[in-house]
């Protein structure tokens, strides 16, 4: 290794250690009201809540739903004593940590104006400045994946050789990649291994709720984070230096993917407030902060292209985005994810040269040659227990492709042979290849003009 090398060698494992540093200073959970970094009143309201809606609510239950250290809502909830609005209904014989608080007559009426203001119980928010700053630093560095992992991910997918070159720079460069190429040939298939490999990589630290001049905006979706459950072990050896216990108000997740296709609209891209339980939903692209966004079909939503693309030009070139809450207020949030476009239409006709420069990798996933579709039909057949026939297969080809002037897709081979196993097994016969199978097989698959 040269002088040089080893320079840059220190240089990385510094700012690696800069960065786990400022991580931890960032995770370090509050012990008192005061270490607070959002409104006390916030707090307060998500207790009255829990209690109108539950009646009686243990110490630990409170620690499990808002996520906040036992000893901090010990000391918020004697407060509330004090104040008359809440009553120990029942105590353990060990101290305060096994009371169980029920409302008073006043906080009752206290927790009405909390529901009032808002429906929202769940994990107390963190503000969204500590948001932003997470984000930023934990997408500062870009993801290092190798050429090994790419072609595993794609092993199942009958491919060009150097294919896995095309795809591997732009899961690292983690800013945007544009796949296009006919239908049925592994588009969606691809970008699904590409998530695959995002969501193992390096893990993320998230919140799962964000605060902002009072207002909570809901970022957890069950559907999208899947949590890590650190060992006691590994818990205990991220908390060192300066990190004595971490916020529960975050947790560790694999990098989030979204997916969606046709039914995307324009509201799944702003902040949704939901007037009834009066707290705002995150959007699609802040869920997909720090992993990817997958837009399917593209050119085939709800709204159009140009309309997707202007919302996009701005963030996809600055790295931030910008949202407005109903009461006018805009807010800048980190806009740091992989956003994959796949589309079977031409590129050309639905968006620009000008936002074409915008997406840094385009990929052309394009139709198999005659070597490729054996290859494709073979390993389906394999997988399927059909037998290999290649005279079966050249008639096939002959036949229905080149006879018929027919153009040849990757999804062709599993299609057909699903439809030749379904005959077998209605005949009451083991799965095999025949010129009359393949016949019938097609004409129930292909579609022929009238």
């Amino acid at each position: 290794m040269t002088d040089q090398e080893v320079r840059a060698q220190d240089a990385e494992q510094q700012r690696s250690s800069s960065q786990l540093d400022q991580l931890k200073q960032l995770l370090n959970a509050p012990e008192a009201s005061e270490e607070l970094d959002i409104p006390i009143g916030i707090i307060n309201d998500l207790i009255m809540r829990m209690l109108f809606n539950e009646g009686e609510v243990s110490l630990r239950r409170f620690a499990e739903v808002i996520r906040l250290g036992l000893k901090l809502l010990d000391n918020i909830l004697e407060k509330m004593q004090y104040d008359q609005l809440v009553e120990v209904a029942s105590a353990g014989s060990i101290g305060r940590f096994t009371y169980t608080y029920s409302l008073t007559d006043a906080g009752t009426k206290r927790a009405r104006d909390a529901l009032e203001r808002s429906q929202y119980i769940g994990p107390a928010p963190v503000p969204i400045a500590k948001y932003s700053r997470m984000i930023r630093l934990q997408t500062s560095r870009k993801l290092h994946i190798v050429p090994d992992q790419v072609q595993q991910a794609l092993r199942h997918l009958v491919l060009p050789e150097s294919f896995h070159r095309r795809i591997g720079p732009a899961v690292n460069a983690g800013t945007s990649l544009f796949l296009y190429g006919p239908p049925g040939n592994g588009k969606t298939t691809v970008a699904q291994a590409i998530a695959g490999l995002i969501t193992e990589a390096d893990p993320i630290w998230l919140p799962y709720a964000i605060n902002t001049g009072g207002q909570i905006i809901s970022i957890f979706d069950p559907l999208v984070f899947r949590e890590i459950e650190l060992t006691k072990e590994q818990l205990q050896n991220f908390k060192t230096g300066s990190l004595t216990e971490v916020d529960r108000r975050w947790s560790l997740f694999h990098r989030p993917t979204v997916m969606v296709g046709g039914e995307l609209t324009m509201a799944s891209l702003e902040l949704r407030f939901d007037p009834i339980a009066k707290f705002y939903e995150a959007p699609l692209q802040l869920k997909a902060n720090g992993g990817m966004f997958l837009i399917d079909d593209f050119g085939r939503q709800m709204i159009s292209p140009s309309e997707l693309l202007n919302r996009w030009i701005v963030p996809l070139e600055s790295g931030y985005d910008f949202l407005r809450l109903q009461t006018g207020q805009t807010l800048q949030m980190p806009f740091r994810q992989l956003i994959v476009f796949s589309t079977n239409l031409d590129p050309l006709e639905l968006v620009d040269d000008a936002f074409l420069r915008r997406i840094q990798m385009k990929v052309q996933v394009d139709r198999p040659d005659e070597r490729m579709f054996f290859q494709i039909f073979a390993t389906v057949a394999q997988a399927l227990n059909i037998p290999i026939d290649k005279d079966a297969f050249l008639y096939l080809l002959q036949k229905w492709y080149r006879d018929a002037g027919r153009q040849m897709q990757s999804v062709h081979p599993r299609d057909i042979l699903k439809i030749v196993v379904a005959m077998c097994e209605y005949e009451g016969m083991t799965p095999r290849l025949t010129p009359q199978l393949i016949d019938e097989a097609c004409q129930s698959y292909f579609v022929e003009p009238i």
